[in-house]
């Protein structure tokens, strides 16, 4: 979803302050299933308040009102900016239940898809991927696979097309669900797609679908809220492809997804056999190269915002940067066959 009223401050390549501390314990350095596991981990162990299915009515009448009007909720799938109707974008925060013209709890992963059954704790009531939708367009949804398709959410062939300002939202809240749940919520089992081109189950489809429809204002506002614990109904875990949709790519390959993350290059990879070391000596970082001279070095804090540039006149493959605050550092190292991030801590 893109076309809300606000669009993005996200859109800065920064880490907000709220992920700061959330991803100090990831290496970035890694990449395919190697990277999903610890991503699969963290989300996992942050995870440490589940809702019961009564309480996301109370999350959702949160998470997702509308930022411009907090008495009303957006609804996933609508499109048309109204606030009644089958296909309306918005519903009354209250006008919550059962009946035609309110808005219910929609399973984006159908509970009869999961394997098992998704019921109606656990993986059922997670609300990263529970929505307000209108009840009578969640009934005609069902339990229908995603499939491709364009224009606005509909029926078609033989699947369900979430609707060009939906589909992001609907990638990574799959995601998302894989990598907490695992092989009980597959992509396959949920979207029509091939797997043959990564390294597990995903489905190209939603990488596909992660890499056109960039990350929403009403997404971030629905993560920063789950992620922060103190808020009453809080997970206190955080979706990563909301917070870098680039995470996907640099897991499962595809089209290259939006980046958030300034420190993250694209090619943030080592591109020879030459080794970069890093360590630390009270306020000093050191930095050695095996084989090639380091040309740079950028110093970036953990919220994505660059503290220093170190660089080599002197064309040495080992240098002293000095004088550097406590805590976590992140460097991007750069050469003519370098190409690296390391994270140092000082202390």
């Amino acid at each position: 979803m893109k076309n809300l009223t606000t669009i993005l401050l996200f859109l800065t390549c920064i880490i907000t302050q709220a992920q700061q501390s959330y991803y100090d314990g990831i290496n970035f350095n890694k990449r395919g299933v190697a990277l999903k596991e610890e991503l699969a981990y963290l989300i996992t162990s942050t995870h440490t308040r589940s809702l019961s299915y009564s309480n996301v009515w109370n999350a959702l009448k949160v998470t997702d009102l509308d930022p411009t009007n907090n008495s009303r909720v957006i609804q996933l799938y609508g499109y048309n900016k109204t606030s009644t109707g089958t296909d309306a974008y918005y519903n009354g925060k209250n006008n919550n239940g059962g009946n035609n013209g309110q808005w219910n709890r929609e399973h984006t992963y159908p509970k009869s898809l999961g394997s098992p059954n998704l019921g109606e704790s656990g993986p059922g009531s997670d609300a990263h991927h529970l929505r307000p939708t209108d009840v009578q367009r969640n009934s005609n949804r069902g339990n229908l696979k995603f499939v491709a398709g364009s224009g606005n959410s509909a029926k078609t062939n033989g699947g369900w097309y979430p609707g060009d300002e939906w589909k992001g939202d609907v990638a990574r809240m799959m995601m998302y669900m894989y990598l907490r749940y695992g092989d009980r919520c597959k992509p396959s089992k949920v979207g029509v797609g091939s797997s043959s081109a990564t390294p597990d189950d995903m489905i190209d489809l939603f990488l596909k679908w992660n890499a056109e429809d960039p990350v929403s204002e009403l997404e971030i506002q629905r993560n920063e809220y789950m992620g922060n614990r103190s808020n009453p109904y809080a997970q206190g875990n955080r979706n990563p492809f909301i917070d870098n949709p680039y995470l996907a790519t640099l897991i499962w390959g595809g089209p290259a997804a939006q980046n958030l993350w300034s420190f993250l290059g694209t090619d943030n990879y080592s591109m020879t056999e030459n080794k970069i070391n890093t360590y630390t000596n009270g306020s000093s970082i050191f930095v050695q190269s095996t084989n090639e001279v380091i040309q740079s070095v950028s110093i970036y804090t953990t919220n994505g915002q660059l503290n220093k540039v170190f660089n080599n006149t002197s064309n040495q493959k080992n240098i002293e940067i000095r004088n550097n605050n406590k805590g976590i550092h992140i460097l991007k190292i750069t050469g003519n066959n370098i190409n690296e991030t390391k994270k140092v801590i000082i202390k």
